[in-house]
């Protein structure tokens, strides 16, 4: 799983029958103080996540599984939304 924080949203009016009403959202990977370090990429919104929330992202098969499809062609799933990072003893991050 990664961080990652979200930057936007993806709208497709033709998709894969596994993707019918699941929102697509914009990701880039993040720091642990929330700042976004990385390439964007698209994940499945699994929470209800929002843009500008930091979030945890699973990849591969897990984001698969995590659908509840297994034949589903996910690479990245949002499967949480983080209220606050606590690294080496410190708030690195919190929820405004």
């Amino acid at each position: 799983m990664i961080i990652a924080k979200v930057v936007g949203t993806a709208v497709a009016t033709l998709k894969h029958e596994t993707l019918t009403s699941r929102k697509l959202l914009v990701a880039c990977p993040a720091d642990a103080t929330g700042q976004p370090n990385g390439a964007p990429f698209l994940a499945v919104d699994l929470v209800g996540a929002g843009e500008g929330e930091l979030v945890v992202v699973s990849q591969g098969s897990s984001a698969r599984v995590a659908t509840g499809d297994a034949t589903a062609p996910i690479d990245a799933a949002i499967v949480g939304i983080l209220d606050s990072l606590r690294v080496e003893g410190a708030i690195s991050f919190r929820k405004e």
